[in-house]
């Protein structure tokens, strides 16, 4: 894409545009694909459609995303409506997956490479803040091959003057899921691997899932903080929803600037009527907002 169309941030090392006044990060993720068709199919019975899932995306931006400081989207499901609708505020920056997904219909994402219609699309990042991507994070065989993709997506981002969002997930090899691994430890192994890139921002799952004693979650956390290079923030997969307030508010305490989470605003949302986003879905965002402003590390002090 021609340098020319960019909209770069004024920026590429500032997450200000992502940002609380306070230096938190309150972002929601709606970029899942197969994952969401899978989740509204489990609720009604019924495979949805893409209008469907497009419908209740861009339902998500327009009532959480006053309330938010950043806003993940996919490509394919409601980019361009938010982009260039005027869905979002301004106070609320807009993050693209870039990411492709290889998935089985209603699995788990196995491996992900970078999008190439994304990248190639012109004028593709004009109106972004920032872009983010989805790594499997194993001790495999294809380890390195997926460093190199994460050095690659952020030099992608500083080539387009776009924020970095990296977001790696780790998953046990057959024989460590057989033995038995320890979750915590390849959350921050992973962490000091892939936050030395230097990406503008390490999205990091909760240890422990979130599970546990909130004293030894946090110390879980700090320990997460010492292996991560710069600002991170939560992301809330497999933490239980009601739990993900207080893992919220242990990461922060810890060292985290806040959270860019999906599932644990709007899961219970999914297959119901939209209405619920500002009954169930808002609230929770506010609450996760109070907490961030009150515990979050500035993103400016990592």
């Amino acid at each position: 894409m021609p340098a020319a169309s960019v909209s770069p941030v004024a920026d590429p090392s500032s997450l200000e545009t992502l940002a609380r006044p306070r230096g938190g990060l309150a972002m929601v993720a709606m970029d899942q694909r197969e994952s969401l068709r899978a989740m509204f199919e489990q609720v009604t019975g019924d495979r949805p459609s893409t209008s469907e899932l497009t419908e209740f995306k861009l339902a998500v931006a327009r009532e959480l995303g006053p309330c938010a400081s950043g806003f993940l989207i996919d490509r394919e499901l409601g980019f361009d409506a938010v982009r260039t609708q005027g869905v979002l505020p301004g106070s609320c920056g807009l993050i693209l997956a870039v990411d492709a997904l290889e998935q089985s219909v209603g699995g788990p994402v196995e491996e992900t490479r970078l999008d190439p219609d994304a990248v190639a699309a012109a004028g593709g990042f004009d109106g972004v803040a920032a872009i983010k991507l989805l790594v499997i994070w194993r001790r495999d065989s294809l380890r390195e091959q997926r460093v190199r993709l994460a050095r690659d997506f952020i030099e992608l981002a500083r080539k387009h003057g776009v924020l970095s969002v990296l977001e790696p997930v780790v998953r046990a090899t057959p024989a460590e899921a057989e033995r038995g691994w320890d979750l915590n430890t390849a959350i921050r192994e992973a962490a000091a691997e892939l936050s030395a890139l230097r990406p503008s921002l390490y999205k990091a799952q909760v240890p422990s899932a979130g599970r546990g004693e909130l004293a030894e979650l946090e110390d879980e956390c700090r320990a997460l903080d010492e292996s991560v290079i710069g600002p991170w923030v939560v992301l809330s997969q497999g933490v239980q929803l009601e739990r993900f307030p207080d893992a919220v508010a242990a990461a922060c305490r810890a060292g985290a600037s806040g959270f860019l989470a999906g599932r644990a605003l709007w899961s219970d949302v999914v297959g119901r009527p939209l209405v619920e986003l500002e009954q169930r879905s808002l609230p929770r965002l506010r609450h996760l907002v109070d907490v961030v402003d009150a515990h979050a590390r500035p993103w400016w002090q990592a």
